[in-house]
């Protein structure tokens, strides 16, 4: 029988902030050995050693900022919940209306003849929660650690103590790009410090500095070599439209309905105006004529049929 990984997931309720605060220190140790120990200084020291710290300084900061942004983005953002007696809409509801330009996302006050019971599998695959006690939209899972139902549930996150979903799924990816990007400047930038120490055999540092410094290089190097797996992993999921949580469950289908090719599948995360898309937030256009943003409806390949029960 197949291990589930997902079964185990209430564990990650202990870790609740802490891992926020582990966070926050990282950043606090990284800026102290770049800036504060080593780069900030070398601004005064004339030559190329201060142009090339002006460069390095300027794009440190700006790629913490991303981070920032972006973590702040994942952590504080809901990743989206089903609403309270949410129901499917009917197709005469629905009409001949394109669900990437639409709007209209459900409706509670289905009168009780048109709504979709537990077990139908029209409508998109509508599934009853059998933990919430009410019907969720397409591509919707429970989560056993938030315990309630997430829309395009992707996984639980530890690093950011939430959810991510069809709501913060753009910022997740962003927070992985950026972070890849921050950690491998920071371990280029900390290997040049050792390189130097290793062929002037001396340093002039505490040993407090310099035990600092070789943390941040290692813990950074880890972080960016480990990223690297995770964005890899993300961005082919984001290009075949698909989640973690989907990937495991149709592990044994050939054709996935969600899969409209690469192009159309990165918009439904980035969204279509392209000043948008390296920042975590949408424009008020894409939001109002892009309903996958919303995580309620989304489009499905023409030659997908659902399965017919017998």
């Amino acid at each position: 029988m197949a291990w589930n990984v997902f079964k185990f997931c209430t564990a990650l309720r202990a870790l609740g902030s802490i891992m926020i605060v582990f966070v926050l220190a990282i950043i606090g140790v990284t800026y102290y050995s770049v800036v504060i120990a080593h780069y900030g200084p070398s601004l005064f020291l004339g030559g190329f050693d201060s142009a090339f710290s002006v460069v390095a300084l300027i794009v440190f900061h700006f790629l913490l900022v991303m981070v920032m942004w972006c973590y702040s983005s994942v952590v504080l953002t809901d990743p989206g919940g089903v609403p309270p007696n949410w129901r499917p809409l009917t197709d005469e509801e629905k009409g001949d209306a394109d669900p990437l330009v639409c709007s209209g996302y459900g409706n509670a006050d289905l009168d009780s003849k048109q709504l979709v019971m537990p077990g139908d599998y029209t409508s998109q695959d509508i599934r009853f929660c059998h933990k919430c006690k009410q019907f969720k939209p397409p591509r919707t899972h429970h989560c056993s650690v938030c315990r309630r139902c997430i829309l395009k549930m992707d996984h639980h996150c530890v690093w950011v103590v939430n959810c991510v979903g069809a709501l913060n799924y753009k910022y997740f990816l962003l927070f992985l790009f950026y972070t890849f990007l921050e950690t491998t400047l920071v371990s280029l930038l900390l290997l040049r410090v050792f390189m130097e120490f290793f062929n002037d055999g001396e340093i002039d540092e505490t040993p407090g500095t310099l035990a600092a410094t070789f943390i941040t290089f290692v813990l950074n190097l880890a972080f960016a070599l480990s990223i690297l797996g995770f964005l890899i992993m993300h961005t082919a999921l984001a290009g075949a439209n698909t989640t973690t949580i989907e990937a495991y469950e149709k592990k044994t289908s050939p054709k996935w309905r969600y899969d409209l090719g690469w192009k159309k599948n990165f918009q439904q995360v980035f969204g279509l105006e392209k000043k948008f898309w390296f920042i975590p937030a949408y424009s008020e256009e894409d939001l109002r004529r892009m309903p996958a943003l919303q995580g309620f409806e989304y489009p499905t390949r023409s030659d997908w049929e659902l399965p017919q029960r017998h």
